[in-house]
């Protein structure tokens, strides 16, 4: 059970409905999740959803990489809620579902692709080290160019948020779903 109150459409305020909306119309077209304990600070909603529909939809980064990113951000933090949204979705967009489930588990995917190889020697690195060695870097870089380099750390950090949100407010799974972390 989340730590916070649901908002109901007939509790909301006027700028939480107002924001609730804009998410709703937007391309989720759902508030859910994070998203509705975001929701307790609609200035804090409207800016974050911002950033995350670039995140997610906007950046230099196809699809797939950023759902890899996503996946590997959502399983370093066990945010249950996040990895049953996004597994699903970066299988879609092309990860394979032995790599999706190897980084579930923590274990090596084991990429022949370069740019996915990259990218999750990166994410790896930088949540588990907080930082990213040369070599890394360089990698990452040779593989996708700078401009998805900074889209790559922008995506980590805003789904880490998500996360921390997911964990911090015991954002539930659906109803019926079993929690993909639990021991």
């Amino acid at each position: 059970m989340t730590r916070i109150a649901d908002l109901s459409p007939d509790k909301m305020t006027p700028e939480q409905r107002r924001v609730h909306d804009m998410i709703a119309s937007g391309p989720r077209g759902v508030v859910q999740g994070p998203l509705r304990v975001w929701l307790h600070s609609p200035a804090l909603a409207e800016r974050a959803q911002a950033l995350g529909a670039f995140c997610r939809y906007g950046s230099s980064l196809p699809a797939k990489l950023s759902e890899l990113a996503i996946i590997v951000t959502g399983a370093y933090w066990r945010a249950g809620f996040e990895w049953h949204i996004h597994a699903p979705i970066a299988i879609k967009a092309g990860i394979a579902p032995a790599a999706v489930e190897a980084i579930r588990t923590g274990r090596d995917p084991g990429f022949a692709n370069e740019d996915e190889a990259a990218v999750h020697a990166f994410a790896r690195e930088l949540l588990q080290t907080r930082t990213v060695s040369e070599a890394t870097f360089a990698r990452a870089r040779a593989a996708l160019g700078e401009l998805a380099v900074v889209d790559l750390v922008g995506v980590l950090g805003y789904y880490g948020f998500i996360s921390m949100t997911i964990n911090a407010f015991a954002v539930p799974l659906p109803d019926g779903e079993p929690d993909p972390f639990a021991a």
